[in-house]
């Protein structure tokens, strides 16, 4: 299949905000793709490269050779080109990496380089979500869109059940199913504004008076699945990334549970000398180990245990699997109970340990694996929210020659990022040091004092409100917005999206 065609139909999702129009688009050319090209497809379609990461970036692709006249490229011929690209390393490996691009958009058309220089860069708008794939890919195979979606959950990725829909069919969708070691995208839990109102959530409708829920803690660190099989471990970020050998103690915690093939969902977070957590960033730092900082586990869903699948089992069965596995002293404390008002002093004790609020969990739900729902409910007192940086602004004062100010978007469902403030408050002289090295390295091009960059890193913000705002294109603007701390554990494609954002409103 030529690049054209996948070009071509980018362009045809981008140009319609019919979701409708947009699925009919994506599932015609998945239906004339063949399975050696399917993933790779798939990935574009998404409008990601199947490399993690490339080397490649704007100060790259500024400058481009002049486009072809007519399109030659194939698809699996790019996939291959960045594969090469992205094992480049070592001395030569700049001017290697120099030629290649020169080669590959050399032989692109003008359509072809302006597409992938915005799926190298991350900012291809064709507003063509994995969602919207999802779907595409349902409707090309004939299969019903929630086995697509519990596939892809499962297995990890859309692009990784793309071959078995469009091959096989239903039929090899339903024999996927979670396989110790390899990580599945986790649950996520939905908000509210105050404890009653997630507790009713997590219920849901018809529920018994005086119904039960587990609130649990909830820690600010970070997300780590832990898949254990015999003496081998395996510990993956919420973005599925494997970090195992980051964090040693979370496999030697693991490799002392009386288990040995298990699923644990849980977080990780270093403590204080008082047991109480210590900032995100000391936790996410990828320099946590050799700086001396002890990250301690903290589990609180089981999704397997010694050949037994608890996915879809209710939650209360999972927690007594859960209490049965792990020690009381890596457990994310908890309250099982009916009551609001219990529910409510639980939060105040949990807000004055030092953490971020309470999750409410149905005892009845199942893991629902990479969706948000109301199964589990957070309440988190201070309104925060994860945004992308789009663009820093060089300080003043005594932050000259610092990136200071940082320009927050949310991520857009129909593609790209939407502008909703500034802030440089709650940096510290160190976080200031960090993030003009980040942004720098992140740059695409200047104007006056605000550089602008790939919008690729996720920040904490809280927030005390929303107002209206002419200002910016979302119609909404932060008030006194202030920064919690760096998600490196996110990427952008997990930020809020503007909707939520709107939803604080």
């Amino acid at each position: 299949m030529l690049l054209a065609d996948v070009v071509t139909t980018s362009q045809s999702v981008a140009a319609t905000r019919s979701r409708k129009d947009k699925v009919a688009a994506l599932a015609d050319l998945l239906g004339r793709t063949g399975p050696t090209e399917a993933e790779t497809v798939a990935a574009y379609l998404g409008g990601t490269l199947r490399q993690r990461r490339t080397g490649l970036g704007w100060r790259s692709l500024r400058e481009l050779p002049e486009p072809a006249g007519s399109p030659t490229l194939e698809v699996l011929e790019v996939h291959q080109r960045f594969e090469e690209v992205a094992a480049l390393a070592g001395p030569g490996s700049a001017g290697a990496r120099t030629r290649a691009v020169e080669e590959l958009f050399g032989r692109a058309t003008a359509a072809e380089q302006v597409w992938l220089r915005g799926v190298v860069t991350g900012e291809l708008r064709q507003g063509a979500l994995d969602a919207l794939v999802q779907e595409g890919v349902a409707r090309a195979a004939d299969v019903p869109l929630a086995v697509v979606r519990r596939a892809a959950m499962l297995s990890g990725s859309t692009v990784a059940v793309v071959v078995a829909a469009l091959t096989e069919g239903e039929e090899a969708l339903h024999a996927i199913g979670l396989e110790v070691m390899r990580p599945v995208l986790p649950m996520l839990a939905g908000s509210a504004t105050d404890v009653a109102a997630a507790m009713t959530k997590a219920l849901g409708k018809g529920a018994e008076p005086g119904a039960e829920v587990v609130v649990d803690t909830k820690l600010d660190g970070i997300r780590v699945q832990v898949h254990r099989d015999g003496d081998e471990v395996r510990v993956a970020t919420r973005s599925l990334e494997d970090i195992t050998a980051r964090l040693p103690e979370v496999v030697e915690v693991a490799r002392a549970l009386p288990a040995q093939r298990f699923v644990l969902d849980g977080e990780a977070l270093a403590l204080d000398d008082d047991g109480r957590p210590r900032p995100f960033q000391e936790t996410s730092s990828r320099t946590a180990q050799s700086a001396g900082v002890h990250v301690t586990p903290y589990f609180f869903d089981v999704l397997h245990v010694d050949g037994a699948d608890l996915l879809d089992a209710p939650g209360h069965e999972r927690l007594d699997a859960l209490h049965a596995l792990v020690p009381e002293q890596h457990r994310v404390s908890g309250l099982r109970t009916g009551d609001p008002e219990a529910a409510q002093a639980f939060l105040a004790g949990a807000l004055e340990a030092g953490h971020e609020g309470v999750v409410v969990k149905s005892l009845d739900a199942p893991y629902a694996a990479g969706r948000r729902g109301s199964g589990w409910v957070k309440v988190k007192p201070v309104h925060t929210l994860d945004l992308v940086v789009l663009a820093v602004e060089w300080g003043s004062g005594r932050r000259r020659g610092k990136l200071s100010n940082l320009h927050l978007g949310a991520r857009d469902p129909e593609g790209g990022f939407v502008m909703l403030g500034k802030t440089f408050k709650g940096l510290t002289d160190e976080v200031l040091d960090w993030q003009t090295e980040r942004f720098l390295a992140l740059e695409t091009h200047r104007e006056g004092h605000v550089v602008h960059v790939r919008p690729e890193q996720v920040v904490e913000i809280a927030i005390d409100g929303l107002q209206r705002s002419t200002r910016y294109p979302g119609g909404v603007a932060l008030r006194f917005a202030r920064v919690v701390g760096y998600r490196d554990d996110k990427p952008a494609g997990e930020a809020d999206t503007l909707e939520t954002v709107r939803a604080l409103g």
